[in-house]
């Protein structure tokens, strides 16, 4: 019997889970990458339940603890600069990574047993009662039996078959913006620091090796937005972290002197239906989640759960792809339900709203150290 061909158009977090998984249940997987090879550096993700038991069954968790990001606590600073609470980080039950590590480990456990095609895109579909024809920017046209967007939340295969990215995406009224910083940007390598000042936050992060300045700000639409431009985006940071203090002005240098760094408007994706005929939606394309932190996690469960659907009903995709999506919105849909709350507490719109926050902070952290005594470094070296 001919095994299935399956397209997979994606090589982040999402695209090689489920090539590993189709893999094993005897599916062809050829994965197909816009960029030139794996990308580098990226934010830190925490891989958690449901993904950390994925990547146990994967063999793939040493590794993982292996690459670990070292970060042990968050720091979190007042509006004078200084400490007022200490979140411990770390936890059995997780292991931060940065994305690109984490995708560099998914690609080397897929990559003997699936076909992996870089620097290459889709340009078009047609689909028929039998497969799926595919033409693409470089490579000649081919014929697959079922095609996967696991292209991110600017996805180009939901754009070829359900429509324009508006119609799917609802922005939160805020901007993510990164940039590598010079390892001495953090006085302890090991604990991350966030600043919050109203509708604005700054945390520098280890990341491995290499800190990452992160920008999060709340902001209007941009008449004649370009995400593409940026000389734009350089601008609008610029103007959002004018006057917050702090190390904002070295941090703010840095990714005005970067050629290339990362902005992006903070949105979410709900589709109605995620698949179309020979054609299904996996990770972010289909149902990306904003300030979470675990959209890779909710990538890789969603990764296995469509390779288990597919193994259960071979020959049938249209009651695969159903099951898939039954059993996986039960992960993603009360997460959306929860970003307008997150978004509230981690960036505050007003100083009131901040202060609020702050105080429970400290309430919280109280208590967690009247439970469990924790040596603060910081504290002890005044």
């Amino acid at each position: 019997m001919t095994p299935v061909r399956v397209l997979i158009h994606g090589a982040g977090i999402a695209g090689p889970a489920l090539a590993y998984w189709l893999a094993r249940h005897g599916y062809r997987p050829t994965v197909v990458e816009q960029a030139k090879e794996l990308r580098s550096g990226g934010s830190a993700v925490v891989v958690k339940e449901p993904a950390l038991t994925v990547a146990r069954s994967m063999g793939v968790l040493t590794r993982l603890r292996d690459v670990a990001t070292g970060s042990s606590a968050l720091s979190l600073l007042g509006p004078d600069g200084r400490q007022f609470l200490r979140v411990p980080t770390t936890s059995p039950r997780s292991v931060e990574v940065t994305r690109s590590d984490l995708s560099a480990v998914l690609h080397q456990a897929a990559r003997d047993d699936a076909e992996f095609l870089f620097d290459d895109t889709i340009t078009g579909l047609r689909q028929d009662r039998s497969g799926v024809e595919v033409t693409f920017r470089r490579s000649p046209p081919r014929r697959f039996d079922l095609l996967v967007g696991a292209d991110g939340i600017h996805s180009p295969v939901r754009r070829l078959v359900f429509g324009p990215a508006e119609q799917f995406t609802t922005g939160l009224g805020m901007y993510g913006a990164t940039v590598p910083v010079e390892p001495g940007a953090l006085d302890d390598p090991d604990v991350a620091v966030m600043l919050t000042a109203p509708g604005r936050m700054l945390t520098i992060h280890p990341s491995r090796g290499k800190p990452l300045a992160m920008f999060t700000f709340r902001g209007g639409r941009v008449p004649g937005y370009d995400r593409h431009d940026t000389a734009l985006h350089k601008r609008m940071v610029a103007e959002a972290y004018a006057g917050i203090g702090w190390r904002s002005p070295e941090l703010v240098e840095a990714y005005q002197n970067h050629p290339a760094p990362f902005f992006d408007p903070l949105a979410n994706v709900r589709m109605d239906k995620w698949s179309r005929g020979r054609v299904t939606l996996l990770g972010d394309a289909a149902s990306a989640v904003a300030l979470l932190g675990d959209g890779s996690s909710m990538a890789m469960a969603g990764a296995h759960t469509l390779a288990e659907a597919l193994a259960a009903h071979p020959g049938d995709h249209a009651r695969a792809f159903q099951a898939y999506e039954a059993k996986h919105r039960r992960q993603v849909d009360p997460r959306h339900r929860r970003v307008g709350l997150v978004a509230t507490l981690l960036v505050p719109r007003t100083r009131h709203g901040l202060a609020l926050r702050n105080i429970a902070g400290r309430a919280v952290g109280l208590a967690t150290r009247t439970r469990n005594p924790v040596p603060d470094k910081q504290n002890s070296r005044a």
